[in-house]
């Protein structure tokens, strides 16, 4: 069992990339080592070692785009989360745990109806419980809202902390679009860090064909052996191209040409532009990736088609459990897109994939205080 710590350390966001529209100046963003007191936990409360914390794009978003956090900086960032309780809840002490990416308050008339993940009041690492993240030592979090880990198979308690956004978040979505088994899919931005889970949660939840859209003709190759039926490059291709390819492969396998399910994940106005050009008769679009960008659209046409666009926001708690036993019986398999890399790498690490925007692999942090 891991000991109980008198401070909590931490890579704080002391304060966020800056761009100045009058002089056209960028203040770069600064990352900096802490140590804060370990805080009382209040009852329902525990302290978690962390093992592990993912870097997303929203942690890139609140460094360099000027996304707002709730708790402003300083604050450490990093919501995807894995560890070890170490205090508090003496049922609880000794439990590897994944905390679930938004934990909502339970008493809203959100949280009441089954709408919990878009709670108003819910509490988010790195984000809107103060100063503490994942990019740390330890983080005091609530008992409810956590998932247990009994047998992690083989995998290291790191690796699982992906499931906290990349691998929930796509499972939250095909709930969001009601997917059904035999419903057709595509997936816009299929090799990306949260696209090469939204494909194989489709064809986990029984979608009859996948076709996955990306840029990279490499990635997309690979995708074939994850939760894609076919794929579609983009790469020097116009929207007016991508579609008629995608009719043209419908038309060859026999397929309808409506009701397709649509999941946008880059959350860029590329993404988004062509995934309103594919959207059709009684199809369904649900837009999981967040942009900063605005897209044009006659909305008339979703009346014509009697078409629906759909938002989808992080993951229930309770869906975690299912999402992790699908993780752990290789019904989603995440070995080949997560790499763990010290901590003390966190300023390099959020560089490079700011730089390479879709980077070969999921990092994860793992803490070397």
């Amino acid at each position: 069992m891991a000991d109980v710590p008198k401070v909590i350390k931490q890579w704080q966001m002391v304060q966020p990339t800056v761009f100045n529209r009058e002089t056209k100046e960028t203040t770069p963003g600064k990352l900096a080592m802490a140590e804060i007191p370990v805080p009382e936990l209040k009852e329902g409360e525990v302290l978690v070692e962390v093992a592990g914390c993912g870097v997303c794009h929203t942690d890139l978003g609140y460094f360099y785009d000027g996304v707002p956090t709730v708790s402003k900086p300083p604050l450490a960032l990093g919501h995807e989360i894995s560890g070890v309780v170490v205090a508090g809840d003496p049922a609880w002490i000794g439990k590897e745990v994944i905390i679930p990416a938004v934990m909502p308050c339970r008493k809203c008339i959100l949280c009441k109806t089954g709408r919990g993940n878009r709670c108003l009041a819910q509490k988010m690492p790195g984000n809107s419980i103060g100063v503490y993240g994942g990019f740390s030592s330890h983080i005091p979090v609530p008992t409810v809202d956590l998932c247990l880990v009994t047998d992690r198979k083989g995998y290291a308690l790191e690796q699982l902390s992906v499931i906290a956004d990349a691998v929930t978040t796509p499972y939250q979505a095909a709930k969001r679009a009601d997917l059904q088994p035999g419903d057709n899919v595509i997936v816009i931005g299929a090799t990306g860090g949260v696209g090469v889970y939204m494909a194989q949660t489709a064809k986990a939840l029984g979608a009859k064909t996948v076709i996955g859209i990306a840029r990279n003709p490499k990635k997309l190759e690979r995708a074939l052996s994850y939760g894609c039926d076919a794929v579609i490059s983009t790469l020097e291709k116009t929207n007016k191209d991508v579609v008629g390819e995608w009719r043209n492969f419908v038309k060859s396998k026999g397929l309808a040409n409506t009701g397709w399910k649509i999941f946008e994940v880059t959350g860029t106005k590329a993404g988004q532009d062509l995934a309103l050009d594919l959207l059709s008769f009684v199809g369904k679009l649900i837009l999981v990736g967040f942009g900063m960008s605005k897209s044009e659209y006659m909305f008339s046409k979703l009346m014509a088609f009697d078409a629906e666009v759909i938002g989808t926001w992080g993951c229930l708690p309770e869906y975690y459990p299912i999402v992790l036993d699908m993780v752990l019986n290789k019904k989603i398999v995440i070995d080949p897109f997560v790499e763990v890399r010290p901590m003390s790498t966190i300023a390099a690490t959020f560089d490079e994939i700011h730089k390479a925007g879709s980077p070969e692999k999921r990092v994860v942090l793992k803490p070397d205080f």
